[in-house]
């Protein structure tokens, strides 16, 4: 039963009412209040009002970008958001999943609702629609260089609502006028600034964005209690988490995550501070220096994709109250690509410091008395088992990956449209670059989380787990028995893929 519900009537949203969103969670409701719907269709009858008395409007009598010196005949202004949508559907790759792209579709409706775009209430009306029917546009993946927006992208929304292209519908691939045929809705004609305040905008980075940071702050929680279960499998030394050591250095986010490991290890002030061992390697003693790193991004990405969220970001912006029709560059999406860029090098580094754990955990030189391998074998066995060996391989394959894709894309602006995007965000490349170092940081995850319960179980003191622990160890344990014979780990791994992808360990208040 869907509990949760996300207004559009103009007020700000958050990254977890669109998560929402994707995700179906949330029922799904355009604002029907009189004041609304007057202040929306203000700004659409003053594009009216200037075409009759003045003649000319950018993206409405004249061509785009730069092509705004083309004056279109009053005649034909009518046709222009057709051709808009039209010439622009030329987007390749694979098409955005089905949460993405209700998240896109919610990110566009959330910025057109703030009323500088001048379009009806009709148009937020058919969005709406989009989401609440469940009638996704099959938008491509490859193709926008984050200004003017995400243009070739939100093309496929703007034909959509026009009854145009293909649509994904109660998991099948259909022509859009099709569906709309079987559920009697009528396709817009679009009025002739509403092509342009459609795919004029960073919808779908920011959608990308929002689910992205949703899934990297899960990925810093999950890395912690992996880091705790570590510390355990490896015999180390719990004081590094100590409370008054982290004082002096004061990041919270680092903090936070030294507190969350100390209450994995039921370390307190009052328990004798001995330990066998002075300093265990840094992927344990600096664990919560790295995650920190993440944790304490987590605020300013927040700001930077809500902000962007709530913006009105196409061009030019109508202001119906002033009468005032103002020309800039909201459309770059400068701080989404610097967020995406930012996050995912963070990511990345939880899947090396991960991929260092495993590597621990594997070798006898420095697992301190754990089988080669994490083999559960019985004596008799060990020689024909090899235990968790190619596994790590495979964790290092992903690492490698994710680690070589963290170049910022922002730094790749190309000059194109006869050089009037002469300096462009590439925002939506690193957010789809972010999701992909997500996918495989999530497979280390699974994969390193498979292996330090197998060392906890081996080291023999399972019992002593503090309680969160012990409940990690048990849910894994549902899904995946101790590894004591070698078998095929594809579809455990995949299992716990999804668990984690659903956020079903809880982590932390």
């Amino acid at each position: 039963m869907i509990v949760n519900k996300v207004v559009f009537d103009g007020k700000p949203l958050t990254i977890e009412d669109i998560c929402l969103i994707a995700r179906q969670q949330a029922h799904i409701e355009l604002s029907q209040q009189a004041e609304f719907i007057a202040r929306i269709d203000k700004g659409a009858l003053f594009i009216d009002t200037l075409l009759r008395e003045e003649g000319f409007v950018y993206g409405v009598t004249t061509g785009y970008g730069d092509s705004c010196t083309v004056s279109i005949p009053l005649d034909l202004v009518e046709e222009l958001p057709k051709h808009l949508y039209t010439f622009h559907g030329c987007g390749l790759g694979k098409h955005f999943d089905a949460p993405t792209t209700r998240a896109i579709l919610a990110v566009r409706l959330t910025s057109l609702a703030r009323g500088f775009s001048g379009v009806r209430y009709q148009l937020l009306q058919g969005l709406a629609g989009l989401l609440q029917q469940d009638i996704l546009p099959l938008i491509p993946q490859e193709g926008s260089v984050g200004a003017s927006g995400d243009l070739t992208p939100l093309s496929y929304v703007a034909a959509v609502l026009a009854g145009e292209r293909e649509v994904l519908y109660q998991g099948e691939r259909l022509a859009t006028q099709a569906v709309f045929t079987r559920l009697n809705i009528e396709p817009l004609t679009l009025k002739p600034k509403e092509g342009l305040a459609i795919m004029n905008g960073t919808a779908a980075m920011t959608g990308i964005a929002c689910l992205a940071y949703q899934r990297a702050e899960y990925l810093s929680r999950l890395t912690t209690r992996i880091t705790s279960l570590a510390s355990i499998a490896l015999k180390g030394n719990a004081y590094h988490f100590d409370e008054k050591l982290f004082s002096v250095k004061p990041h919270p986010g680092q903090n936070q995550v030294a507190e969350r490991i100390r209450s994995d290890l039921q370390l307190t002030e009052s328990a004798p501070r001995h330990d066998s061992r002075l300093q265990d390697r840094y992927s344990l003693r600096c664990a919560p220096h790295i995650i920190g790193v993440l944790e304490d991004s987590l605020p300013w990405l927040r700001q930077f994709i809500e902000n962007e969220l709530n913006s009105a970001n196409d061009n030019p912006i109508i202001d119906a109250e002033g009468e005032h029709v103002l020309h800039g560059g909201h459309f770059y999406g400068g701080h989404i690509a610097f967020a995406m860029d930012s996050l995912k090098t963070a990511v990345a580094n939880l899947a090396d410091l991960m991929d260092r754990q495993m590597a621990q955990l594997m070798d006898p030189k420095f697992n301190h008395g754990l089988p080669a391998n994490l083999s559960g074998a019985t004596a008799d066995m060990v020689m024909l088992n090899h235990g968790f060996k190619a596994l790590q391989i495979a964790v290092s394959a992903w690492t490698a990956e994710a680690l070589k894709l963290t170049m910022p894309a922002s730094v790749f602006s190309r000059s194109t449209e006869c050089h009037n995007q002469d300096k462009v965000s590439m925002g939506t490349i690193s957010a789809r670059d972010c999701i992909r170092i997500l996918e495989l940081t999530e497979q280390v995850a699974a994969a390193v989380l498979l292996a330090v319960v197998q060392g906890v179980e081996l080291r023999g003191n399972r019992e002593v787990l503090s309680p969160a622990l012990k409940t990690t160890v048990e849910q894994l344990r549902q899904h995946s028995p101790f590894l004591s014979t070698d078998r095929a780990l594809e579809q455990e791994l995949r299992l716990c893929l999804e668990l984690i992808r659903k956020q079903h360990w809880d982590l932390y208040d």
